[in-house]
């Protein structure tokens, strides 16, 4: 899902950039937000990344910024150059990037900060972004995580709307899903602690690929591991089946700042306008019409932010 779309020239600017305040810089850390009026909106290159860079840079046209667009598709690329300065917004996902940030703080080994509470998931992550000189906005409502999906026929057959409905019902399941899929704590270890699934094995056809989601259709595999904002299932016949437990972490949508330049109430209120509005749907849809339908990324942010009243 994750697709590369970076141009090499601009990856080599980014690489050659110094880093953020350091954390022993306290100063930097505490110094009073920023207000730059021409702001770098950056997006990690995948359908998703690019609509919602291309809404906070229209609600920050909107708002009286100047903005111009940036697309680094590697974190371990943008996350420095939002440090320093070069990329001023980027839209993250609260629990995938408390945990990318505690890793570069405290080691790959440290405990995790993410968690399925978006309550605690939010306190950890601006305890780790703050001293490197980066707020995390509100999230909103929108949340892109892993979620696994059935056919609609099978959930039918046998009354499955939640995971555990599937757990409670005893079938056994075949799982199409990426090969850590069978480590993971959020995929088959814990389907099987958290739901009592029984799963018998994991295909390994990826996260949410045509194949994997195909192998569903057919009946070859019973579930596949996707994403909630996932706009092709229905084309597969699939439908997800509730966390009801939140075995997966809160990843919700959140716009992480750079502070020194766009740490303000004006950025904070524009982007913020967004939180009222946007839903997991609504990004499965706008993905849809991106990946399905061919539409350019700002053409359907644009139109959607339209629709919501949010632009003119």
């Amino acid at each position: 899902m994750r697709r590369q779309l970076a141009a090499g020239v601009l990856l080599l600017a980014i690489t050659g950039c110094s880093t953020g305040p350091s954390l022993e810089n306290q100063g930097a850390v505490t110094a009073p937000p920023g207000d730059s009026h021409h702001l770098t909106i950056g997006s990690a290159g995948f359908t998703e990344s690019d609509l919602l860079a291309q809404m906070y840079a229209l609600l920050l046209n909107h708002a009286g910024y100047k903005t111009s667009l940036l697309t680094v598709a590697n974190r371990e690329l943008y996350e420095p150059a939002l440090e320093s300065g070069q990329i001023d917004v980027v839209p993250e996902y609260a629990a995938t990037f408390a945990d990318w940030l505690n890793a570069k703080t405290n080691g790959p080994d440290a405990p995790a900060a993410g968690s399925p509470d978006l309550t605690a998931t939010m306190k950890a992550l601006r305890q780790l972004a703050t001293p490197r000189g980066l707020t995390a906005l509100a999230p909103g409502k929108a949340v892109d995580q892993n979620a696994f999906a059935v056919a609609r026929s099978y959930a039918r057959e046998h009354h499955l709307k939640t995971l555990s409905d599937l757990g409670a019902s005893g079938l056994k399941v075949r799982l199409a899903a990426g090969d850590e899929c069978v480590q993971r704590p959020y995929c088959a270890p814990g389907l099987k602690k958290t739901y009592g699934i029984g799963i018998t094995a994991v295909d390994p056809k990826g996260v949410g690929t045509t194949q994997a989601k195909s192998a569903v259709q057919n009946g070859q595999d019973q579930m596949v591991l996707t994403t909630t904002t996932d706009a092709t299932l229905d084309q597969f016949g699939l439908v997800l089946l509730a966390d009801d437990k939140h075995l997966q972490n809160a990843d919700y949508v959140v716009p992480v700042v750079n502070r020194s330049r766009a740490g303000s109430t004006g950025v904070t209120r524009a982007l913020g306008r967004l939180n009222d509005v946007l839903t997991t749907a609504d990004l499965a849809s706008m993905n849809q019409q991106v990946d399905n339908w061919r539409r350019l990324a700002q053409d359907v942010a644009r139109t959607y932010l339209k629709d919501k009243g949010l632009l003119k």
